[in-house]
């Protein structure tokens, strides 16, 4: 890669808040980035290896940037699932009084996913124009006070109150991370490191089952949900805390990276589009979001997944009890199915980063999940029934994993990014409130309602993958024949006017 001994990067600084100066210094970057482009990726209309001081980059923002997220979301989903354990400690008998049809703890659960839903799209947007680690940390500390303040829950209003605060501050995390991750990583790395980010969800659940287990032989003065809630939620305090002062800003911003590092990252940024310099906002790719079909298409999948994860992240130490085990044995046995579905996720994650292809493998695990649910459905034997807890935590946690990678470059520009991936997650998480209702106690311990919705609509989501992976493939055919093949899918294309639908601009299928 050539080497300047200056660069204009380094001069962004003071323009960030100079909207005409910037786009003037951004005309200029990008020229510079074209002609470097041109020099360094071009050979014979191929692609050459990556560079061993790229190579040196990626390890470098691996080791700085994934610890924390990764850490981040194991004490988000932590924080929002913890319901289904402290609903075998206890939670209903002391402040619901009982609850013995299931309904308000439904509700409770259900509080998170309103406000997580309505905020998604705006505090993504809004995101963009502030420091990553200042955004990222203060919704940090935000959903960790919440979660601590669930343990001083003594009726079903706090514990509402407490559920909806929640939501706020993570609708402010979740669907951002993909979002500021594909600034920093190509989409043939981006699968890969998506798999990690959302795995730690399964993480969670194994350890969400360990941590359970342990504060119930502790024997507290406090009552063993609320322990639980204090313990998993003053850690994510400090996390966020951390946060400020350890994660990176934007490429041009961060101190963390040297001026010739920067110039690799910029280069990055800018393969197969034209990324944003600096914070801003396309007003025009706002709009065409919520144009986009495919996004409804993808909300379609998300729904279906969301609905099964809601599903199986509150009610597996359920649904395992009803095989004939003890509340305490029950909690052990939901480690198992979430540590296998953490190995599924990051093996399939890489084969679909290699050869460059989604839809295929969310359509394939979509039916895994569905297989998991239709063998609840059926079988009897209480292996079987075991089993295909293990087929439903590894195929539905697969699809959200790569449908959140499959869209982190398939909109074109972070404008339409910012807006397409919260919109779809949020149509997703619609599914989550249905899964919150799917499992009435007076309706175990079979569950047949639960587990046929869920079944249904995992089976729906992998025709919909089918039929989204086609179309992009058709789309990618026409703009070959129309405006010539693209020999080179990791060339500057300019999208900041058109986003995807700019002509030499391919999709990943």
């Amino acid at each position: 890669m050539a080497q300047r001994s200056s660069y204009e990067v380094l001069e962004l600084e003071p323009l960030l808040d100079d909207p005409d100066a910037m786009a003037d210094k951004r005309d200029s970057v990008d020229d510079k980035l074209d002609a470097e482009k041109v020099e360094s990726h071009s050979v014979g209309g191929g692609v050459e290896e990556t560079s061993p001081e790229e190579r040196k980059l990626v390890r470098k923002l691996d080791s700085r940037i994934m610890p924390i997220l990764c850490i981040l979301y194991l004490f988000a989903y932590l924080d929002r699932s913890n319901l289904g354990n402290a609903r075998l400690q206890g939670l209903p008998q002391d402040t619901l009084g009982g609850d013995p049809t299931g309904t308000l703890f439904d509700w409770v659960n259900t509080g998170f996913f309103f406000s997580y839903i309505l905020c998604q799209i705006p505090a993504t947007i809004a995101s963009k124009l502030f420091p990553p680690r200042l955004w990222i940390g203060f919704a940090t500390v935000g959903w960790g006070l919440s979660s601590t303040l669930m343990s001083t829950g003594f009726d079903f209003a706090g514990l509402m109150a407490c559920r909806i605060s929640l939501g706020i501050f993570e609708a402010a995390f979740g669907p951002g991370i993909p979002l500021y991750m594909s600034i920093w990583y190509t989409k043939r790395e981006m699968g890969l490191r998506m798999a990690y980010w959302f795995g730690f969800a399964a993480v969670a659940g194994a350890f969400g089952g360990l941590i359970a287990f342990g504060i119930q032989q502790i024997h507290a003065a406090v009552a063993d949900w609320r322990l639980l809630f204090i313990v998993e939620g003053v850690p994510t305090i400090c996390l966020g805390l951390l946060t400020m002062w350890l994660l990176p800003d934007r490429p041009e911003e961060t101190s963390f990276l040297t001026e010739s590092e920067r110039q690799i990252q910029l280069e990055r940024m800018n393969r197969g589009l034209r990324a944003d310099v600096g914070r801003t906002i396309n007003k025009a790719h706002i709009k065409a979001a919520f144009k986009d079909w495919r996004i409804y298409m993808a909300g379609i999948i998300y729904f279906g997944g969301n609905c099964a994860l809601a599903s199986i992240s509150a009610f597996l130490p359920t649904i395992i009890k009803t095989f004939g085990f003890t509340n305490a044995r029950a909690q052990l046995l939901t480690v198992p199915p979430y540590a296998v579905c953490a190995v599924v996720l990051c093996l399939v994650s890489y084969v679909s980063d290699r050869l460059q292809s989604r839809g295929l493998y969310v359509a394939l695990a979509s039916a895994l999940g569905a297989v998991g649910y239709l063998i609840l459905l059926l079988a009897t034997n209480v292996h079987a029934r075991y089993f295909a807890t293990f087929c439903i935590t590894s195929g539905t946690y697969t699809v959200i994993g790569i449908v959140i990678a499959w869209f982190s470059h398939n909109l074109g520009s972070e404008s339409k990014r910012a807006t397409g991936i919260p919109l779809y997650m949020a149509i997703g998480q619609c599914g989550s409130i249905l899964g919150s209702h799917l499992f009435p106690a007076s309706e175990g311990p079979r569950y047949i309602k639960g587990f046929a919705v869920s079944c249904a609509l995992e089976f729906l989501g992998s025709l919909v993958a089918v039929v989204l992976a086609v179309s992009y493939r058709i789309d990618n055919h026409q703009r070959d024949r129309k405006y010539g093949k693209v020999e080179n899918t990791e060339a500057t294309v300019e999208t900041r006017e058109l986003a995807d639908k700019a002509p030499m601009f391919r999709y990943v299928p």
